[in-house]
């Protein structure tokens, strides 16, 4: 059985609610009422004073009884080590990867995660936990070393999923980008993710949570299935 314990958010808030307040239970229920460690990575954004970030994921979180550490280029590889509990905010998936590549830290966060460690993303933080960052929404605004990503799912994520098609728009809807991805990367499925909702990862069970149904795009160039999720499914099939 997989050790990995899995938090992975499509978004930080839902609508208008506060900031992280539709995953405060489910973070709690992973990680009980310990005094943990949490080094929080806030790469994505693309404001490299990390202050306010920190201090809103902070306050959304300031009910649970954890310590969080905002990590810094200059803390990066000693906090992540020495870290109870890793967790990865949103913003763009292209910087995020950019930045944990250049800091040399994607084998340290695959491995502690591999060994047991707690990881919790949200949008950018979430999308990162697949073979690669392709189904990202995010524009390339910089260049990661690679695509590749942590690998921790064998699947990908498709954040703050829709496919609403305004009137007059012509260019593609989220699905027809979707499809795209399968025909090129067949057999790799996407678990897309409405904002409310997000997958768990424990004792060996993937499943959906939150309150809205999720899509699960799979197939191959000759065959693609487009397959409504509801909340509880269990969608251990895709470890």
């Amino acid at each position: 059985m997989s050790p990995n314990r899995i938090l992975a958010f499509s978004s930080s808030r839902v609508g208008n609610g506060e900031y992280l307040e539709t995953a405060v239970p489910f973070i709690k229920e992973l990680l009980g009422d310990s005094l943990l460690q949490i080094a929080f990575i806030p790469f994505a954004s693309v404001d490299n004073n990390f202050d306010d970030y920190s201090l809103k994921v902070k306050k959304g979180l300031e009910t649970l009884p954890y310590t969080i550490t905002t990590i810094s280029p200059g803390n990066a590889v000693e906090t992540i080590t020495k870290a109870a509990v890793i967790m990865v905010g949103g913003g763009n998936t292209f910087k995020l990867l950019h930045d944990i590549y250049y800091l040399k830290l994607l084998d340290i966060i695959r491995d502690k995660v591999n060994k047991g460690v707690p990881y919790i993303g949200w949008s950018a933080g979430s999308n990162i936990l697949g073979p690669t960052i392709g189904t990202t929404n995010d524009m390339p605004i910089i260049e990661p070393k690679s695509f590749n990503a942590l690998g921790l799912l064998p699947f990908q994520i498709n954040p703050h999923y829709s496919n609403v098609n305004p009137a007059g728009h012509n260019g593609e809807t989220r699905d027809q980008r979707l499809e795209e991805f399968i025909k090129l990367n067949p057999g790799l499925p996407i678990v897309c993710l409405p904002e409310g909702t997000g997958v768990r990862l424990l004792n060996g069970r993937i499943q959906l949570i939150g309150a809205l149904p999720a899509v699960l795009f799979s197939g191959d160039e000759n065959e693609m299935v487009k397959k409504e999720i509801c909340v509880n499914d269990d969608l251990t099939f895709l470890l």
